[in-house]
């Protein structure tokens, strides 16, 4: 089995050159439910994330999933 090794981030103190701050646009937990076809993958996501959206689905009587799933739609329809 082959083991995979991680690089290693070395950071700078380089300056970051022109930023640009964009404007808050993904919608609150509570808007992100909603059914839709969807193609099916797999996907590695950070525990806290997950912890996160498990927390706001429970609070909202919907499935972590679909709230994840509706993030993604809103991010993908506001750079189209």
């Amino acid at each position: 089995m082959a083991t995979r090794t991680k690089k290693k981030i070395n950071y700078t103190d380089e300056p970051l050159g022109e930023i640009r701050i964009v404007d808050d646009f993904l919608p609150s937990p509570e808007n992100l439910a909603f059914k839709e076809s969807n193609v099916k993958i797999t996907i590695t996501l950070s525990k806290t994330s997950v912890d996160f959206f498990k927390k706001e689905a429970e609070k909202h009587h919907t499935q972590y999933q679909k709230m994840i799933r509706r993030l993604l739609d809103v991010y993908a329809e506001h750079h189209t």
